[in-house]
């Protein structure tokens, strides 16, 4: 049977999907548990590698699962294809290909132990601010009252983001109202010094 989606169409939908997910701040386990499926099934749609994604009433499962619609799904893919080449990370001059320069990245140096053993006080930290993080990886969360914290993103739920390693220790939850937030970065490096 002929396909008539090419994979690169697949693949950039898949990618359509993927950036709506990750603006709503969900896993790829939550937003599959949402509809049904396990992380890898929905990692399988992100990817492009399951032909169902073009189906309409697949598009508005999935969507509705990250609280969006097939109509933000298809504006999504619209600014993606239309954006500056250099956005994929390398930039085309005639046949030669140049690298761009990686994302900007951030460094803060921890004065506490409140996330001992997975870095103590003097560890420096190196965070990608735009990037959200993964269950179990560390972040750096810019509170709208001016402070800073440091902790272990787990989960997000509605308007919660549910994160451990404050003053409880790592054992600990704790749920912070995504309102009181202005900017959640997440952790690619721990610097030991």
């Amino acid at each position: 049977m002929p396909r008539f989606e090419s994979d690169h169409d697949a693949r950039r939908l898949g990618e359509a999907l993927a950036a709506l997910r990750r603006a709503r701040g969900l896993s790829q386990a939550e937003a599959g548990a949402r509809v049904g499926i396990t992380s890898q099934g929905w990692g399988l749609y992100e990817a492009g590698k399951r032909p169902g994604l073009f189906r309409p009433d697949v598009q508005r499962r999935l969507t509705a699962a990250v609280d969006s619609t097939p109509e933000a799904l298809a504006l999504n893919l619209a600014a993606a294809a239309s954006d500056d080449p250099a956005a994929s990370g390398v930039e085309s001059r005639a046949r030669a290909f140049v690298d761009v320069a990686p994302a900007e990245t951030r460094r803060l140096q921890l004065s506490s132990d409140d996330l001992t053993p997975w870095a103590a006080s003097g560890v420096t930290l190196e965070y990608a601010p735009g990037r959200w993080p993964r269950r179990d990886q560390g972040c750096v969360i810019d509170m709208a009252d001016g402070r800073r914290l440091v902790r272990l993103y787990e989960r997000a739920e509605g308007e919660m983001l549910v994160v451990r390693g404050g003053p409880g220790g790592l054992s600990a939850e704790e749920r912070i109202p995504r309102a009181d937030t202005r900017a959640v970065s997440a952790v690619v490096a721990r610097l030991d010094q």
